[in-house]
């Protein structure tokens, strides 16, 4: 059999050195592996097995004696160290695992840890005598330490009396060596009186042994005969003990003779013992005290070789390269050593955040790594001071170099379309050095940006006033400005249609030349100066693309937008003022120009989709809105002549503004384009709306004379206005609201005329059809006052006799007061219809009420006008 691990006197000293200062005596020592089994089905348990030693110990404490169980495991250095302790006390349970057919792995239950969830450990043996050999020592300590005994499940008790009958020298010698406890040398099943789940006795063979006693007499029938035989029997064993007492007197004697001798023997050997156990005492601490000196000192060696090489890696971390040293500090930032000055940049950027990062937390407190910080926070602090200054000043030198070369500008009789292509190339040297400037100390961009503003503003504001200056001078216009502000009151038209094209073309030309180069100027701003906001770039929108910096970067966006905004606007402040006084300008010459301008403006609007050029859409929207109002000024003055009209003398005839709208309205359309239309629109809803109410104002200062005026005023406008209202939507509703009172002016007119020549007729007429309206019966009328057939008889009489000449005179009473001659075949036709439309009903009536009587037929008077 192979040597098990508890006779093991290395493994016994290595334990009791981990368990030193305790006072605890180790009792036996055995190896195991140490698994986890999580509950559930058996077959499915998941072990993970460790290696480890289990120590029995006590301690003697006064009179009591303390049993204790250690679990002990190997450090990385391979020496035992205490894990954890199990008080012997509170061992209820020792169980075999039965999943393991070998047998050899155990559970020990301590009732302390019941309300644990975890599954108890459970403990490997390398084989089955190792395992009874730990838990009969265990029986034995709990026997004799504790007074009692622990529930056993799963273990054969006769086979582990048997084993222990076997193995009862090494049993007994393990006792002796392990400090003399009081461990019986054999166990046996009556001494163990350990309690089994498993029934020690079938039932077949209980019933077995019953039938065997019952084969044997014993007697017991007879209560006296019993008794007298035992006394008998009890009597004869005493004699006998008695007579081999007597006998066994000398061997007696001798055998205590020889234990005498022994046991002198044994006190000298005992004696002997001893000292030698002293001194390997004190060799053992003497060797011990060496082997923890020895690895303390190894331990320290290793220690000081990792502590030199992190020294050694931090120094090289900390220490600032010659080179870079030199650029750092220096003040020359010239193109040919830009390069030099961005590495050292590179370089301090990437050292201070390690500094701040990577730099592991211990060596944070350590007073060089504060020092070196110190010593970084000053060099970026001067380096980023000194790079400023130099860029301001660079900014300032070049944008006054471009201000003092004139041909940079427009000069006379040469228009200059504005180059910075020089400009962008000089500052795309310096871009990347910015954005390390910007790594150091985001707060130095900001006078940064007003410098950069406020140089290019010069240069962008000159420009523009140079180019508006000789494109101005550059247009050749008619000597007479032009006045439509009178086009209403009888002033002739003195604009030429040319001079309007061109003042449009030079104010077009303007914003194609400096609308595109102010959008790349400030997305060339934004980037060139760090701005961390969205550009759209060929109509594509370029965004970030780290999902997972979504939400951090739409706010540092948000932030930078609104700065970008702000810069912006110093940047191209004052450019609306050097735009407005082309508006002005061309205002002047036509303000018809006006609409093509606001349409020019509008397309550029539309197009402008960037957020790093949003402060441009805000210059178009103040050129937007100072040419909406220097147009409604225009409108304004012309619906103010048009008001005047109501305060002249007694109108006649066509009023002059309406012939006029519709020549301006003709040239409006030439210049409309795009959103222009809405402005456009606006203009004529307010003139049409001003003429139509002063046109009623006018016709009631004559209400005898009104209608015809309404007539020839509505039809005039309608003829002036009909190919344009085929085509814009605004006039054919203005067109069709003229044609209505048109047509109620026609009728109230004609209605008039009729009724001055056929008025007892009409009359005649209207009081049947009030008494049929007053449910008169028809054969009740013809009794009614003034309504009886004589009544009748001279009605027609009277109208109808002549009625060729009451007709020419309906026709020269309409002819009289119309001066316009081709308004009079119309009139005279609907004249002619209505009369006879009333003329049918008079004749229906007559038919109904008076049904014996004749009247002249519908046809004949047909007839009779279609002759005249």
């Amino acid at each position: 059999m192979a040597k098990s691990s508890a006779d093991d006197a290395e493994l016994r000293r290595a334990c009791q050195l981990a368990v030193e200062g305790t006072k605890q005596k180790v009792i036996l020592c055995i190896r195991t592996v140490k698994t986890h089994g999580t509950w559930g089905k058996s077959t499915k348990i998941r072990q993970m097995a460790k290696p480890r030693v289990l120590a029995l110990c006590t301690k003697a404490k006064g009179q009591r004696t303390k049993a204790f169980l250690r679990v002990l495991k190997y450090s990385s250095g391979g020496v035992l160290e205490p894990a954890k302790l199990y008080k012997l006390k509170h061992l209820s349970k020792m169980e075999v695992v039965t999943n393991d057919p070998s047998g050899c792995t155990f559970t020990l239950g301590f009732d302390n840890l019941r309300n644990q969830s975890v599954a108890p450990s459970q403990w490997t043996m390398r084989n089955t005598d190792d395992r009874n050999r730990l838990l009969l020592c265990i029986l034995n300590i709990c026997k004799d330490v504790l007074g009692r005994l622990p529930k056993v499940v799963g273990i054969d008790v006769v086979e582990m009396a048997l084993w222990a009958k076997e193995n009862t020298p090494a049993v007994s010698a393990q006792s002796n060596e392990h400090g003399g406890a009081s461990i019986a040398s054999s166990v046996n099943e009556s001494e163990l009186k350990v309690y089994v789940e498993k029934e020690l006795v079938s039932q077949a063979e209980e019933e077995d042994i019953e039938a065997l006693l019952g084969t044997y007499i014993m007697g017991v029938g007879e209560a006296e005969a019993f008794s007298e035989r035992l006394k008998r029997e009890l009597m004869a064993l005493e004699a006998a003990n008695v007579h081999a007492i007597l006998e066994s007197e000398p061997l007696i004697d001798e055998v205590l003779h020889g234990l005498e001798s022994a046991t002198n023997c044994l006190e000298d050997m005992n004696e002997w013992l001893g000292m030698f156990n002293v001194k390997l005492r004190h060799m053992r601490e003497d060797i011990e005290s060496i082997e923890t000196r020895n690895n303390k000192l190894e331990m320290q060696n290793v220690n000081n070789k990792s502590l030199i090489e992190e020294l050694d890696k931090l120094l090289e971390q900390l220490s600032i390269p010659a080179e870079y040293s030199a650029c750092l500090t220096g003040d020359s930032f010239d193109e040919a050593e830009m390069q030099q000055n961005i590495e050292a940049c590179e370089w301090l950027t990437t050292a201070m955040r390690g500094l701040e990062k990577h730099i592991d937390p211990t060596y944070v407190k350590m007073r060089g790594v504060k020092e070196k910080r110190g010593e970084l926070q000053i060099i970026k602090s001067t380096f980023v001071g000194k790079a400023s200054e130099y860029m301001r000043n660079y900014f300032a030198t070049f944008v006054d170099f471009m201000l003092n070369d004139k041909n940079y500008f427009s000069q006379r009789g040469q228009l200059k379309r504005p180059d910075h292509a020089d400009l962008r190339f000089k500052c795309r040297t310096y871009a990347r050095l910015l954005k390390h400037l910007k790594i150091l100390d985001k707060n130095c961009l900001g006078p940064l940006r007003k410098a950069y503003c406020s140089s290019l503003n010069l240069l962008l504001r000159k420009e523009a006033r140079e180019f508006a200056n000789e494109l101005r001078a550059g247009v050749k216009t008619s000597k007479t400005p032009s006045v439509w502000l009178d086009v209403f009151t009888g002033s002739g038209q003195n604009v030429n249609a040319a001079d309007t094209a061109t003042v449009s073309d030079a104010y077009a030309k303007m914003l194609t030349i400096f609308i595109p180069l102010l959008v790349d100027e400030s997305v060339f701003f934004a980037h060139f100066l760090c701005f961390e906001v969205p550009s759209t770039v060929n109509g594509n929108k370029t965004t970030h693309n780290n999902e997972d910096d979504d939400g951090v970067a739409s706010g540092r966006m948000a932030v930078d937008l609104a700065s970008l905004n702000e810069a912006l606007q110093d940047l191209l402040d004052g450019l609306q003022e050097d735009f407005g006084s082309v508006v002005d300008w061309a205002y002047k010459i036509d303000p018809l120009c006006c609409i093509s301008m606001h349409g020019t403006t509008e397309r550029y609007l539309s197009g402008q989709k960037g957020d790093a050029a949003g402060y441009v859409r805000v210059l178009l929207d103040d050129l937007e809105a100072r040419i909406s109002f220097q147009f409604g000024r225009f409108v304004d003055d012309a619906s103010h002549q048009i008001e005047r009209n109501e305060r002249n003398a007694r109108q006649t005839g066509v009023l002059p503004y309406i012939p006029r709208f519709a020549a301006l309205a003709t040239r409006m359309e030439q210049f409309v384009a795009g959103q222009s239309r809405d402005l456009v629109d606006q203009a004529y809803t307010k003139f049409v709306s001003i003429m139509f109410v002063t046109l009623e104002k006018n016709a009631q200062a004559d209400p005898k004379y009104a209608d015809i005026f309404l007539i020839e005023n509505y039809a005039a406008f309608q003829n002036s206005l009909y190919d344009l209202a085929n085509v814009v939507p605004t006039l054919a509703k203005f067109y069709h609201q003229a044609s209505e009172a048109y047509e109620q002016a026609c009728t109230r007119h004609i209605s008039v005329i009729i009724y001055y020549q056929f008025e007892r007729l009409f009359q005649f007429a209207r009081k049947i059809e009030d008494l049929i309206l007053n449910n008169v019966a028809p054969e009740e009328i013809p009794f009614q006052v003034g309504l009886s057939k004589a009544d009748l008889r001279k009605t027609l009489k009277s109208s109808l006799s002549g009625v060729d000449k009451s007709i020419a005179a309906m026709y020269k009473k309409l002819q009289k007061n119309l001066t316009s001659e081709e308004l009079l075949p119309s009139l005279w036709d609907k004249c002619k219809k209505d009369f006879l439309d009333k003329y049918e009903t008079f004749v229906q009536l007559v038919a109904k009420i008076y049904p014996a009587e004749s009247v002249p037929s519908v046809a004949e008077l047909r007839d009779l006008l279609a002759s005249m």
